[in-house]
């Protein structure tokens, strides 16, 4: 997507993040002060599921059971509550079990964060690298035995009759939250289809001895309201945040920290039962089920309304599973579900203000198999639904998706896709696919017209993570880059709201005070039409270039249409290209963009070709690998700008360096949000502008890092007289692509591609490997300084031996560098002698220079990411 200043790639509502399933549900609730709602159900009385969720939302507090407790504790791995003193009230039974209780008095919480990177997000929200906070109310929502081990710390019951009528609706209202989380415990104990009543629960769990999950809600004495999570289940099993309303009404949900705690953590169901809940630095995991594909038939009604049937092919891989959560816009509602022809229990739990799923206009629906799946099992899954999930913009000009996810979905899952569009006269509908035949008489382009509609059909031509398609009344553009179609689709105007240009000025003359007359008006009046030529002709130059590089273009052709508002997105075969990327020059000098603004809208066509092999081809494995993708996509497109325009590349350069060092209403640097591995947490309240500058901004410098680091290799190693065939980048990246095309990609296993070639000087303490970079340079938010202390030059027979000390400031002590050192040598350009490693704040070097050398540059092609002079 690109705002006047930025670019990201798919869907947010796709990108994953490994908290648990707790977390996303509660996440659901933080701004509404209670109450999600399940959607109604098909049959004409709640079915057993609904029943039970109904059950799990509104769990009241039991009088029969309010004890005075005392020095009671709950360890989790990584965190430890105690209830000091006070009274505590549990929840009566659902199915048999104890799942919530309400605590007020003295209590305490401890949680220990794992690593350097964990402890400095805690810090930054909470003032604390270790949270250690004093508390006077607790909600707890369990799925295990916590009741049971809070027993030691309970006394006699307490008499006071007031507590669950002081506390009750809170703890109502507050069960909304974890209902669903519970729901995908015990789903398993429903009656199976064919009869029969609920299983028996075993002791602290539905089901599964791995799943395992407390949340507590607290009311702390400094820091207000908190979550702390535990979730045995989930990728990364502890997680602790808060909602905030930022300074300008927007509202976040902060996570403080989420971590894994490895072998404690357990390998349970529930991890896969939602996009969101993926494990952030672990080896892949046996997912419960492997969607296939995806058969949708869909009537677009403009400017509005989508109504669709969508088929799900589904393998089983893990048996037992009965809960299974998927994605679609809070602006569709769901009429019905079926698993292989037989209606099927499902609960639609809205989204609200605040949360991320909110922020993308989608919500969490859950589906409940009528019996447990089984290892190896085909199911097909239907989902019938409509709404107005289309905005319109302007005349002829929607935007699909702008209101949410318009097809069910568990995230980037690799899926055969067939899709069937029903859609009136006079529109044009593109989608992700290829074009197939709808009837005898229509030509594969075209779609046929069936009972005064048109009808298209797509098929993806390979498997792909998405799917998507945009409408509107179109004038087409086209170019050729090799054997690839590129179309570009634009209407005749731009969306309502699209800037103008600011009046002149009028001025007067100082001495005569005579009005002067004023300069030219540029009028923006753009037509995306006029340059769809154009953009297609930038993006089929885009595509040469990167398939030279990297290897042919994945898809057989590729659409762009365009989209309302400074975002743009991409799908396989498919962009969404923002109105700013039709912009001529003159356009954009009448909207007085600045320059690196004005070069980014350039780039917008060739970032999110980019896209189609980083991110569409290959995709991230979790949340925390996601910068590879938008970082290498525009980092490719910088590539490109380089080679024809360097200073243009030293403007967008220079422009997310400086990106870095703004200060937000605190006074904190940006950079200071965390590092790129930090993913979607990046944007929080703290720092409403942190994913951007960090996601694109440091992202696309590290890999400009990564290339100057192997480039000025290669050239030393061509001065050595040795015959060097590509670039070490290039190489690097096309065994990305070969090796994995199709799959997902870590950043270790990232690094390790790039790791397999490195020269001796690039071999930190004589490894071949990127661990250093890792560690200080992904992980990591400094921006160093580099000096050079103590240089001395000694004349050799035929060389110059220099020596030095080159000090890295504002950078943590343990922070490695590659850093490049030029000779100067009177009258010639500066010679690259070589790279040292910077280790340290003070690092001593020896590198032999030519005769006549008398002094050092430090990078003066400012290859590295330090600080802005």
């Amino acid at each position: 997507m690109i705002g006047l200043s930025h670019i990201t790639k798919v869907p947010a509502s796709l990108c994953r993040i490994g908290i648990s399933l707790a977390a996303c549900i509660w996440l659901l609730l933080c701004s509404q002060g209670g109450r999600a709602q399940s959607a109604p159900s098909p049959a004409q009385h709640p079915g057993p599921a609904e029943q039970l969720y109904l059950q799990l939302s509104s769990a009241e507090l039991d009088p029969a059971r309010v004890y005075r407790v005392r020095e009671a504790t709950l360890d989790r791995p990584s965190i430890h509550i105690t209830l000091e003193d006070g009274t505590i009230a549990f929840t009566k039974d659902v199915l048999g079990q104890i799942t919530g209780a309400f605590f007020e008095g003295e209590g305490e919480v401890l949680l220990v964060p794992p690593n350097d990177v964990e402890r400095k997000s805690m810090s930054l929200f909470t003032g604390m690298a270790i949270l250690e906070e004093r508390f006077s109310t607790a909600y707890f929502r369990f799925n295990d035995g916590t009741a049971t081990e809070l027993q030691p710390g309970l006394r006699a019951p307490d008499p006071e009759e007031h507590f669950v009528t002081r506390w009750n609706e809170t703890a109502r209202n507050l069960a909304q939250g974890d209902a669903m989380r519970l729901l995908a415990t015990f789903s398993e104990l429903l009656p199976a289809a064919g009869g029969g009543g609920p299983k028996a629960a075993p002791t602290g769990a539905g089901g599964d001895p791995e799943d395992r999950m407390v949340h507590a809600r607290v009311q702390g004495d400094k820091l207000g309201v908190f979550d702390i999570f535990y979730d045995a289940a989930a990728g990364e099993q502890v997680e602790a945040g808060q909602p905030k309303t930022a300074e300008n009404g927007t509202s976040y949900y902060d996570v403080w920290t989420s971590f894994s705690v490895g072998a404690h953590g357990g390998k349970g169901a529930i991890q896969k039962e939602i996009p969101e809940t993926l494990p952030a630095d672990v080896e892949s995991r046996e997912e419960p089920i492997s969607i296939r594909s995806y058969v949708i038939d869909a009537h677009v009604k403009p400017p509005k309304q989508l109504d669709a049937h969508v088929e799900l092919q589904l393998d089983v891989v893990r048996g037992g599973a009965r809960f299974l959560a998927f994605e679609l816009s809070r602006f569709l509602q769901i009429q019905s579900v079926e698993a292989d022809e037989s209606a099927i229990e499902f609960i639609h739990n809205p989204a609200v203000e605040g949360t991320r799923l909110a922020r993308n206009a989608n919500d969490l629906v859950a589906v409940i198999l009528p019996e447990p799946a089984i290892k190896g099992q085909k199911i097909t899954l239907r989902f019938t639904y409509g709404g107005e999930v289309i905005a319109e913009a302007g005349k002829g000009l929607l935007s699909v998706g702008a209101r949410g996810t318009w097809y069910p979905n568990r995230g980037m899952e690799m899926a055969d896709f067939d899709l069937t569009f029903h859609y009136p006269p006079g529109w044009t509908l593109l989608a992700t696919g290829r074009p197939a035949k709808t009837s005898a008489l229509a030509a594969p382009k075209e779609a046929a017209a069936v009972g005064g509609e048109q009808v298209s059909r797509w098929i993806s031509e390979r498997p792909i993570p998405v799917a998507g398609f945009n409408l509107g009344k179109y004038v087409r553009g086209a170019a050729q880059a090799g054997n690839v179609i590129v179309e570009t689709y634009a209407t005749t105007g731009v969306e309502r709201d699209f800037p103008t240009s600011p009046a002149p000025t009028l001025q007067v003359d100082p001495i005569s005070r005579v009005p002067l007359t004023p300069p030219a008006s540029i009028t923006v009046d753009p037509s995306p039409a006029r340059h769809a030529t154009a953009v297609a002709e930038d993006t089929a130059r885009a595509i040469r270039y990167y398939a030279d590089r990297f290897g042919p273009f994945p898809y057989s052709h590729l659409e762009l249409t365009q989209l309302p508002g400074p975002e743009s997105q991409g799908w396989p075969g498919l962009i969404f290209l923002s109105s700013f990327a039709f912009l001529t020059k003159q356009e954009s000098e009448g909207l007085h963009m600045n320059a690196s603004t004005a070069l980014l809208n350039q780039l917008i066509p060739a970032h999110e070709a980019a896209h189609q092999w980083w991110g569409d081809l290959i995709i991230w494995a979790t949340y925390r690998d996601q910068w590879f993708s938008e970082g290498l996509a525009n980092y490719c497109s910088l590539m490109m700008l380089h080679e024809r325009n360097p200073a243009g590349f030293r403007i967008v350069m220079d422009k997310y360096r400086q990106d870095l060092v703004e200060k937000n209403q605190d006074g904190t640097f940006v950079k200071d949000a965390g590092p790129v591995s930090l993913g979607s947490r990046l944007l929080s309240s703290h720092f409403p502008a942190g994913y951007e500058a960090i996601t694109y901004g440091r992202a696309t410098w590290l890999f400009h890092m990564l290339h100057s680091m192997l480039q000025d290799a290669a050239n030393e190693r061509k001065e050595a007289g040795h015959k060097v065939v590509e670039e070490p980048f290039v190489r690097a990246l096309r065994k990305v692509r070969e090796r994995y095309e199709g799959k997902t990609i870590s950043t270790r296993e990232l690094l390790s591609v790039f790791a397999e070639d490195l020269p001796p000087s690039l071999r930190y303490e004589g490894k071949a490997s990127l661990d250093w970079f890792l560690n200080g340079w992904v992980n990591g938010t400094s921006l160093p300084k580099l000096e050079l202390q103590g240089v001395k030059f000694a004349s050799k027979s035929n060389a110059t031996v220099v020596t030095g000390i080159i000090r890295q400031k504002d950078a943590p002590e343990d922070l490695v560098t590659s850093v490049p050192i030029y000779g100067v040598v009177s009258g010639k350009v500066p010679v690259l002698l070589g790279r040292v490693f910077a280790d340290g704040p003070e690092s001593s070097f020896r590198v032999s220079a030519p005769l006549g050398t008398h002094r050092l540059l430090l990078d003066p092609n400012e290859t590295i990411l330090t600080s802005p002079k």
